[in-house]
């Protein structure tokens, strides 16, 4: 939906309109001035404020501003056809989003997870922002019918929490839910240090960019969308065994944890599988048979068919992590060249490091059985290996 019915004109613009006839400007040309790709202003606008029956209370723009307009004209940006005062708002959110996501891509950044929410938050609310002032929602906050202003003066906008669960937010529940928990997170990790979460949220991450070039598309037209600005990311590393369990096996901060545990139990099976809520694909090193085919790096197949089968399989196994009962930890331990190790030893373990804490991320209760993780199992030969010291008996 590129362009909406009744298109008006901004009071600035209407200011600059009221100069530009009293220099003598017939409305043809003054209507040209005003048109954009992503806007269409009938000449009968200008009229009406010509002949008075429109827009009285507004005073005409100064002879200085009006020359400034007329030799900064188009002033469109240059790849999109938007207009660089009159589509601020859209600008800043795509700008916004292409930042958030250069960000994450970057090489050599630690906390890429943490700049990336903060800018996408950034960048999905000059979006809503932008849609509301289309579509004539008042989106400033109000006390008492007042509008409420900052210290300094300046009117108080919705933040993105109030943007989402207004009864015109224009999203669908997968969005909104994969943008409530990402606002979650920022809660958590705002002003606090963090472990590396990048890994834990790349699923919600990657939603998050696909569900805003998609919303843009639809709200405002494709030719805004960033497929152009946002090429694919390469990387110099593949991953080997150990360097997928360390990825599925990484610690997270508690309060991290717990937020993301608490988000997941408020949603239905249905949500959390949403691909709106969280993204996920399969990556699977591929020999193609064909030359033609040989060169490419992404591959989409057909829904089915036994490759898709195959990689549904894969999904499923990385998903489902390797569950361990108690002995089990105990039997490999003994394996790995501990012949000594016993259920005593691994129950003193496990409490010195409160593993059993579901924050820690080393297993999982269902029902009333607990469960180790690999990355359990891990931890205890890593303990051993450095000398781990049975404690006395009391």
């Amino acid at each position: 939906m590129a362009r909406r019915p009744g298109n008006t004109l901004e009071r600035w613009e209407i200011a600059l309109v009221k100069a530009m006839l009293a220099r003598k400007f017939v409305p043809q040309d003054i209507q040209a001035y005003f048109s954009r790709p992503t806007r269409s202003i009938n000449h009968a606008r200008i009229s009406e404020i010509r002949d008075g029956t429109k827009h009285k209370a507004i005073k005409g723009s100064t002879d200085d501003n009006l020359d400034i307009f007329l030799e900064a004209w188009p002033n469109l940006d240059e790849d999109t056809g938007l207009h660089l005062q009159g589509d601020e708002l859209l600008i800043k959110a795509r700008e916004a989003m292409i930042a958030a996501v250069n960000t994450f891509n970057s090489a050599g950044l630690r906390f890429r997870a943490e700049l990336f929410i903060v800018t996408a938050i950034i960048a999905w609310t000059y979006l809503l922002h932008n849609y509301y002032k289309r579509e004539g929602v008042d989106y400033r906050y109000k006390r008492g019918g007042v509008v409420e202003r900052t210290p300094s003066g300046a009117e108080k906008y919705w933040e993105l929490s109030q943007c989402i669960t207004t009864a015109a937010c224009p999203l669908e529940v997968g969005i909104v839910n994969n943008l409530k928990f990402i606002i979650e997170i920022r809660n958590e990790i705002e002003h606090r240090s963090t472990n590396r979460i990048d890994d834990a949220l790349s699923a919600k991450l990657q939603a998050c960019c696909i569900n805003f070039n998609d919303t843009i598309s639809k709200l405002f037209g494709r030719q805004f969308s960033l497929e152009k600005r946002l090429p694919i990311a390469l990387q110099f590393v593949t991953f080997d065994g150990m360097q997928r369990k360390s990825l599925l096996g990484a610690d997270l901060p508690a309060n991290i944890s717990t937020a993301m545990d608490n988000f997941h139990n408020s949603l239905t099976d249905e949500e959390q599988k949403d691909p709106k809520f969280r993204f996920r694909v399969a990556f699977v090193p591929k020999l193609s048979g064909k030359a033609s085919k040989s060169d490419l790096a992404i591959e989409f197949i057909k829904a089915g068919s036994p490759e898709a089968e195959a990689v549904e399989r894969v999904l499923l196994k990385e998903i489902e992590r390797p569950k361990l009962l108690p002995t089990e930890i105990v039997a490999k331990v003994r394996e790995s060249g501990y012949p000594a190790f016993n259920m005593h030893d691994h129950t003193k373990i496990s409490e010195q490091l409160d593993a059993r804490n579901p924050g820690k991320g080393y297993g999982v209760q269902v029902a009333k059985t607990w469960y180790w993780y690999e990355s359990w199992l891990e931890k205890v030969i890593e303990k051993m290996v450095e000398g781990w010291v049975r404690p006395p008996k009391v």
